[in-house]
């Protein structure tokens, strides 16, 4: 189960539903920037500790230029997306900002097939669609 990658993703799912609703009480009476802060310390003090505990920090020193540089595009990119999240959640409830991020799995889907050469089946075609529209139901609903 441990290098299943289905195992791996709904933990990630089960732990990105706690973010919002963790996020959602951290960011009241704190402006959204400081509590985006605050949560990127943490997170680099965990993923420091995790290196340092398994050995890993080393390979820091190894990594590519090439990957050097997309991971570094990456973080930009987790970094504009964490500050505008927790904005949307000072803003607006939980519970319709947290399906509208989602929307993300519809443009990974997207950049995938244009951007890597990835493809899909008409099946997950259907599901992506379907995944866009919930969230568009959640966000119009009343």
């Amino acid at each position: 189960m441990l290098r299943s990658w289905r195992f791996w993703a709904l933990l990630s799912a089960a732990f990105a539903a706690l973010t919002a609703i963790l996020a959602k009480v951290g960011v009241s009476g704190v402006p959204s920037d400081v509590a985006t802060f605050v949560r990127t310390l943490v997170i680099l003090g965990l993923t420091g500790a995790i290196l340092a505990a398994s050995g890993q920090a080393a390979d820091l020193t190894r990594i590519p230029g090439r990957s050097a540089a997309f991971l570094v595009l990456s973080g930009l990119a987790t970094g504009a997306s964490w500050l505008c999240y927790f904005r949307a959640l000072s803003l607006g409830d939980a519970a319709r900002v947290a399906p509208i991020d989602k929307l993300s799995v519809v443009l990974v889907a997207i950049f995938g097939v244009v951007l890597l050469g990835e493809t899909l089946s008409p099946s997950h075609w259907l599901g992506i669609a379907l995944i866009a529209a919930g969230a568009v139901l959640v966000a119009i609903g009343a």
